[in-house]
Order: structure tokens, then sequence, then C-alpha cells
């Protein structure tokens, strides 16, 4: 799966909608909020709390550090020897949660829209209504390094910050439970904090493990592991894609003890969504961002568009499960929180 086709496609998603401790993976899955009607039925996930838990330990940053910047022409070596004021940019939030988590949200000067997290909701966001970097923006805040993953360009605008001297680091961030503890990793080599980014990248993996473990209680509620799809939508531009092996959504339904419909169909990637697809697939319950279903005119105008869907198991009982498209992908320091949510919709707690 190709991280940068992901990116495009959720900028396009968060288009059209114009440091707290957080919840642990450990609480049990049924105190994550849901707005629901009925089991059978559709259903909102909600985070029970947007904050992300910091970790023990205050993270003190040993400079000057020298890492590889992983960019899209080749590594690039870059020494960062001041974190202080800290740009944090990607499209799902996730380096800023990530710099949160250890302890340097107050460092944060600048951060992309998606990073809505207490503490930061006076930081100056730096991107556009595109999802694209104004490098006057960043200039401006005169940050002492930047730290983004590629997802939020143009490269060019990325570029203008780095000649004028500010160090920019490029992090991989893969999507799914594994990315995300690299990214820890990653982030915490960068801001001379190696120690607090592997125990970030332990503690993810094993709140994602308990979650889903909890998970398994509610799961063994069916007859049967639930069928489970993520669809991709934006109505406006006609666009509908089937998220499949190796995108990121088979993680979480993994997490939720259902079988990757859309993986089972041979779907690797994301591939535009077709009607003998989705017939194939066969969903019992589809997973969608809350402002692309709201793109199609909600479930009856996804099910008008696309009639296909409405001949699924999914379908035919509306089991269709909407969050907000800032959350359900944004893979990092919430990524239990995201599965426990998401967990009490399909399941209704």
């Amino acid at each position: 799966m190709a991280p940068r086709l992901l990116a495009a496609l959720v900028a396009a998603a968060l288009g059209l909608s114009g440091c707290a401790a957080g919840t642990s993976a450990t609480h049990a899955v049924t105190t994550a909020a849901a707005a629901r009607a009925d089991v059978a039925g559709p259903a909102t996930a909600v985070l029970a709390d947007r904050g992300v838990a910091v970790l023990d330990g205050a993270a003190d940053p040993a400079l000057p550090v020298s890492v590889a910047s992983h960019e899209r022409d080749g590594d690039r070596d870059v020494t960062v020897s001041d974190t202080s004021r800290i740009v944090a940019v990607d499209m799902t939030g996730a380096i800023a949660a990530t710099v949160v988590a250890f302890g340097l949200g107050g460092s944060i000067v600048g951060r992309d829209t998606a990073a809505e997290l207490p503490g930061l909701e006076d930081v100056p966001v730096v991107t556009g209504a595109s999802h694209t970097l104004t490098p006057e923006a960043v200039l401006a805040l005169e940050p002492s390094v930047v730290i983004t993953d590629g997802s939020i360009g143009p490269s060019d605008a990325v570029a203008q910050v780095r000649d004028a001297g500010i160090p920019v680091v490029y992090v991989d961030n893969e999507d799914g439970f594994a990315g995300a503890g690299e990214l820890a990793r990653q982030v915490g080599a960068a801001l001379g904090v190696p120690d607090p980014g592997a125990a970030l990248a332990d503690r993810i993996a094993a709140e994602v493990a308990q979650a889903a473990a909890d998970v398994a209680d509610l799961a063994a509620r069916e007859p049967e592991p639930l069928r489970m799809a993520f669809l991709y939508l934006r109505g406006s531009a006609g666009v509908y894609y089937m998220f499949g092996d190796e995108s990121g959504a088979d993680d979480l339904i993994d997490a939720l003890g259902g079988v990757d419909a859309a993986a089972d169909a041979g779907i690797r990637g994301m591939q535009p969504l077709t009607d003998e697809a989705m017939l194939a697939a066969d969903p019992d319950v589809i997973l969608v961002m809350t402002k692309g279903l709201e793109s199609v005119g909600g479930i009856d105008g996804l099910l008008a568009e696309r009639p296909a869907i409405a001949l699924t198991s999914a379908g035919e009982n509306r089991r269709i499960v909407d969050m907000d498209d800032h959350d359900i992908l944004a893979f990092g320091p919430r990524s239990a929180a995201i599965v426990e949510a998401l967990a009490a919709a399909v399941y209704g707690g």
C-alpha cells in the first residue's frame, strides 16, 4: 500500500470540512462513548477522551542529535540542536500526538489541522484549507525543528523552510499499529529522547493488544466473526474506494475481532470500489469516515448511489459505523482508544 496515496485520499476527506492524560487501553472497552440506535443499525464511534496519556517520567532531550531524514529522493543527514520550538505536521496529527506523549507538548509551536488535542487548541495551524504547508506561517513561528512525514506538502514548500536554515526531519509514518510504534521511535530519536521513543512504541503495542483482548469478549456475542470493510467516500468528487490488505484498515478490523471482507475478496491496499468487489466482499459491517458519509448524503444517499452496497448484509441491516475523519486512521499513541471506540459502536458496548 502506498502511504502517499492514502495521504491524498485522507486529504480529500478532511477537505470536506472546511496536554492532558488520555484514556488508557486498560480501561474497559465499554467506557468508549458511542452514539448508536441499536446493534444491528448505524452507529457513530466517538473517542471517550481526545487527550494523549503522557509517559511516566519527564523526557529530557539529549542534544544535539544527528538523524536520517527519510525524504522522497533519499535519506538526508540532519542535526537537531534545539527542541524548544517544534512544528509537527502530518495528515492525521499522529506526529503531534507522539510529541505530546513524550511530555513535550508545551514545545509545539505549530501544528496541522488534524492535531486537535487538549492543550494544543491555541497552537497556530500552519496548514491551509487543502492541507498544504504554508512556509511563511512556519517561518514566522521561528521553529527550532520541523518534523513531518511527507503527507503534508508541497515538497517545495517544505524545502523553502529547510533552505531558511530550519532543521527538517522526515519520519516514516506507515499505516497500522506497527507503523505507530516505528513513528514513536523515529520521532523520539529526532527529539533526542530515544528511550522514551522505545517506551512509547512498547506502550502502544501493549495497549492495542489489551484492547483487542477486551474486544474479544464483545465479539464473542456474535454467532461468528463479523465481516468488515472500510470504505473511503467522497461523494462530491464521485470517489469511492475500498481498503483491503496492508491498508491500515486491516489492522483495525483484526483488532476488532472481525474478518477483513475486502482482503478476503482479494483487495490489496486501496482500490476503486466496484459492484463486483462489493458483492464479493459482502460485509456485515461497513466502516467509514464521518465527513465521507455526509458527502454522499448519509446512509440513504450511499445506498441509493451504490445499490450493490444495499444488497450486502451491512446494507440490508444498515450496519454502517462512522468515525471522525481525524481519528479513524490516526495510528499513534491513541491507537488503542480508537479500537475501543469502534468496538463500542460495532458491538453495542
